[in-house]
């Protein structure tokens, strides 16, 4: 089967925009990255606050930027096995069009540090050796990953000397100095800082708490899942996912049990710190799980199809779409902007993000019937086929 521009797998971009509503909802409440808490609330907004923050980030934190490394993974499959078709290689066009992602992902960084497609950018790469590897050899590296190694290392140093003194995670003090340019109202120095210190907390964040890892297992792991085809729809597939489901629930919950009393059990920090990075990593996996296997089977019922489907349009569009979301944060948020980090807490955040929401799925739906890709989509489109020779 040859899956192409015109023969789209209309879940995989309901489920991308998806993934990109929540990523958004998710960094409102977190004042893209300018973490404050407003002291001019009253009390009950606070406790109100306090239960959308909580509950969004169990739902979403960790889970919804798997959907995207995730569908990376397939998105690179589909890409792959086309040309493949044509009797084309497509890994050396790939690495060409990481490199223009990483261009991408260093203008969005600009605007706001937390940006993610500078890292996508670069572990991408890892992708172009297992193009022509084996299931088994995909599946058992995927493995290896999602255990993080590193961690597992970290945790047998600290059975070792469970009484060693562990500092601050590095990257605490990089996102403390965010409060010496993000206030400010110079978009210069909110670019330079970005650029700088800003992407030094956001690659050191994502190392300590295994993100290089898990991001490298979510991409395998999609381009294995796109290979046995498990998002064209079909009896069989529906069984996977129906059976995913149930497996997926079972392990989370659990997970999610041990992640609530691992503190409160271990006091040791040379233990507990590797112990919930990798359990933490584990917990989000089955969850992830959970709202894929859950959305792949809602969106082909007749009854939700076309409620899920509003997303398309957002996912068509998905970078087009992140980058604008974060010129959209960072003019409500950031000093050079409206300034609303210390003055909006998450009720109010809630709901900015739920407008910034409808405005996205309402420019998407009315850019996709004019255009066939996205403005920033159609340039990478073009600018990865350039000198193309027919």
């Amino acid at each position: 089967m040859t899956i192409n521009q015109t023969n789209r797998i209309s879940v995989l971009d309901a489920l991308r925009g998806f993934a990109l509503i929540t990523i958004m909802i998710l960094h409102n409440l977190e004042h893209f990255d300018m973490l404050t808490t407003p002291t001019n609330l009253p009390q009950w907004m606070l406790t109100l606050d306090q239960v959308i923050y909580k509950s969004m980030f169990f739902l979403f934190a960790g889970k919804a930027y798997s959907i995207f490394a995730l569908l990376f993974g397939v998105t690179f499959y589909i890409q792959h096995h086309n040309q493949a078709k044509k009797g084309n290689d497509f890994r050396a066009r790939f690495a060409w069009r990481l490199t223009l992602l990483l261009l991408f992902g260093i203008i969005n960084s600009a605007i706001y540090q937390g940006d993610i497609l500078t890292i996508y950018a670069l572990l991408g790469f890892t992708l172009i050796p297992f193009a022509k590897a084996s299931n088994k050899v995909i599946f058992g590296c995927v493995i290896l990953l999602i255990i993080q190694p590193l961690e597992i290392y970290h945790l047998v140093e600290g059975l070792l000397d469970p009484q060693k003194e562990l500092a601050n995670p590095t990257s605490w003090a990089y996102y403390g100095k965010m409060k010496e340019y993000i206030p400010d109202g110079s978009v210069g120095k909110v670019i330079v800082g970005n650029l700088s210190n800003g992407k030094k907390a956001v690659y050191l964040w994502s190392f300590e708490n295994g993100r290089f890892f898990s991001i490298t297992a979510l991409f395998l792991l999609g381009f294995l899942l796109g290979r046995k085809k498990r998002f064209v729809w079909n009896k069989e597939v529906k069984a996977f996912w129906v059976k995913t489901l149930k497996i997926a629930s079972i392990i989370f919950v659990p997970l999610w049990l041990l992640n609530i009393y691992l503190p409160k059990m271990i006091s040791n920090q040379p233990i507990l710190r590797p112990l919930l990075v990798i359990e933490s990593s584990w917990m989000n996996l089955s969850f992830m799980f959970i709202l894929i296997a859950g959305f792949m089977i809602l969106f082909h019922e007749t009854k939700t199809q076309s409620k899920l489907s509003v997303f398309s349009p957002v996912g068509k569009m998905s970078m087009s779409n992140y980058i604008f979301q974060s010129l959209m944060g960072a003019s409500i948020y950031y000093g050079f902007g409206l300034g609303l980090y210390d003055k909006t807490g998450g009720t109010y955040c809630f709901f900015i993000g739920i407008t910034l929401s409808i405005v996205l799925i309402a420019l998407s739906t009315w850019w996709a019937r004019h255009h066939k890709r996205g403005p920033l989509e159609q340039i990478w489109h073009n600018l990865t086929w350039i000198n193309k020779k027919n």
